[in-house]
């Protein structure tokens, strides 16, 4: 294992570089985790220890605003994935790995971490070649992790795992911790009643919820739009739609009557009160990636699980491992607008 820095001169200052991007499932945890060395800092002896931080993301990424948001300094480089491409697209992904990786190794000079920390994402593999010297641990938030964490994982001094089941997959020399999924704590300071009325639900009714996850999910939503007037007649309808189908959702919205629509809670995205629509719920549906993992029995919601279709089995693995202990059952993304009503 690759070693940590000593202290110099009495200095206590640890420099980490996180590196996150893509989605939620991958950035979120990585903000539990600064929240959680936010705190220790101030509860123990050891946790005088300062730490630098710097957060280095995918150009055009979702994470930036959020990392901004945390007060956390942010840069971005260019990332792509290759498994899985056209050959027409092939070339052009490998020339943005190149510049990544370049832009990776003036970002460790500039920065000289003591540490990094990487959730996944195509933004890390650039700068785990890059940073290959520097002490590493990586977190895997999914069952099974894919292509590009199982490739990190040969750099990661210590691997984090969500579940116990991901430990199959990774070599038996490797060393792995288990410790769950990472959730904000802001997440959970919501109680049931205080969340309907921020969220302006009515408390004699059931809620469903639905989302798809850190970008919207177009199929959840349409079955959600094609069967939205006999949802409302069994429960208000807290739906979060992402941006890119939120012109649909204000449409479907404006055709509802005055009854349904005081039943149906539309938001393109919900970020500080996302754990009050959790707290709120009695039930969602939503994909399956890997923050439902962690949110989803962290308040012990159950769900409907949709794993996305057209990308690595993870989402299906992940529905199954909670389906398999009673904490949600799953529907094919072709058949929910059919399913979708009991």
């Amino acid at each position: 294992m690759k070693a940590v820095r000593s202290p110099k001169n009495g200095d206590r200052t640890v420099r980490l570089l996180i590196c996150a991007g893509g989605t939620g499932g991958g950035v979120y945890p990585a903000l539990a985790v600064l929240e959680a060395l936010k705190v220790q800092r101030q509860m123990s002896d050891f946790g005088r220890l300062t730490f630098d931080v710097l957060w280095v993301g995918g150009e055009g990424g979702m994470e930036a605003k959020l990392v901004e948001r945390a007060g956390v300094p942010f840069e971005a480089i260019p990332a792509a994935g290759v498994h899985g491409v056209g050959l027409e697209q092939l070339p052009r992904n490998l020339g943005q790995l190149r510049r990544g990786y370049s832009a990776s190794r003036r970002i460790l000079r500039q920065f000289e971490p003591d540490v990094l920390f990487f959730t996944g994402g195509y933004v890390a593999a650039p700068m785990a070649l890059a940073g290959w010297k520097i002490p590493t641990l990586l977190y895997v938030p999914d069952i099974e992790p894919g292509l590009a964490l199982k490739t990190l994982a040969r750099f990661a001094d210590c691997i984090a795992l969500t579940a116990e089941d991901s430990r199959k997959y990774f070599s038996p020399r490797a060393q792995t911790v288990l410790t769950g999924y990472p959730t904000r704590s802001g997440l959970s300071n919501w109680t049931r009643k205080d969340a309907r009325k921020k969220l302006r639900l009515d408390d004699d009714l059931p809620v469903l919820l639905v989302f798809g996850g850190s970008k919207g999910a177009r199929s959840i939503n349409t079955a959600v739009l094609d069967n939205l007037p006999a949802l409302l007649e069994l429960a208000q309808v807290l739906h979060i739609s992402g941006e890119l189908d939120w012109p649909n959702v204000q449409t479907a919205r404006q055709n509802l009557s005055k009854i349904p629509a005081a039943r149906y809670h539309a938001f393109p995205y919900l970020h500080e009160e996302m754990g009050a629509a959790l707290a709120a719920a009695d039930l969602a549906v939503t994909r399956a990636g890997a923050s439902t993992l962690g949110e989803l029995p962290l308040f012990g919601l159950p769900a409907i699980l949709v794993p996305y279709p057209h990308a690595w089995r993870y989402q299906k693995v992940n529905a199954d491992y909670l389906a398999g202990r009673g904490a949600a059952v799953t529907i094919e993304n072709a058949q929910l607008s059919k399913k979708i009503i009991p």
